[in-house]
């Protein structure tokens, strides 16, 4: 059983920063829905909170849906001052940089993951998106283009790799997951699995995949107190 902050680095460390990662983190309850009440955050628990933020310690961007922005309430994303030196001391920024992922950039400068960012965001879309869209959006964060038609998700992590940001954790939506699952490029799956049974017609952490028998290799297992367990799976 864990709790504390250093055994969840610990456990969730990463064996090199260097290689690009996408690293995707879900809470589940047991019989599967991935929100409760529509938000996933309804699901934690104290402990899985804790793993969130070390999570976002760990990586260089979190990269989110833009429809997760919306459905979760995303503000202006900001580590605790502890974490930011804590990334300090690896000689890293002391903030990671958050990506939205949007083809359609149904996105306001004004919204609030915007004014109240502790650093300033990116917006990941693709090259058909409406071109005043992306003007506004750029005043307010960096519009990065990766694909013509559809966001190219191999695309967009080798370009945030090259700006410097090979780390990323993705905190969803389902969709934005079953996207990066069919493009080939989850790398680990961090799951708190909560100890509730949810019911209704709560959708799965991933939506709108392939249907595919994709093999995981089981690297770490730990549990705490409130019976939350927390799973991490790297790809087979």
């Amino acid at each position: 059983m864990t709790s504390s902050i250093d055994d969840l680095r610990a456990a969730y460390a990463l064996p090199d920063r260097e290689t690009p990662r996408i690293r995707i983190n879900f809470v589940s309850s047991v019989d599967g829905a991935a929100t409760l009440d529509d938000r996933s955050g309804g699901l934690g628990g104290p402990t899985d909170r804790a793993l969130m933020q070390v999570l976002r310690s760990l990586a260089d961007v979190v990269l989110v849906g833009a429809g997760t922005v919306r459905a979760e309430g995303y503000g202006g994303m900001r580590l605790s001052e502890e974490d930011a030196a804590w990334r300090r001391a690896q000689g890293r920024a002391p903030q990671p940089r958050l990506a939205i992922v949007s083809r359609r950039l149904d996105l306001e400068p004004s919204d609030e993951v915007f004014t109240d960012a502790a650093v300033r965001p990116l917006v990941v879309t693709c090259a058909v998106a409406a071109p005043e869209r992306r003007d506004a959006l750029a005043a307010v964060a960096d519009v990065v283009i990766a694909g013509d038609e559809e966001v190219d998700l191999s695309l967009m992590r080798d370009e945030l790799a090259r700006r410097g940001m090979p780390q990323i954790l993705c905190e969803g939506g389902p969709h934005l997951f079953g996207t990066l699952l069919d493009a080939g490029v989850v790398d680990e799956l961090c799951l708190t699995l909560a100890p509730r049974l949810v019911g209704g017609d709560a959708g799965r952490i991933v939506r709108g995949a392939t249907e595919i028998d994709r093999g995981l290799a089981l690297t770490g297992l730990l549990s705490d107190d409130d019976g939350f367990v927390f799973l991490r799976y790297a790809r087979g």
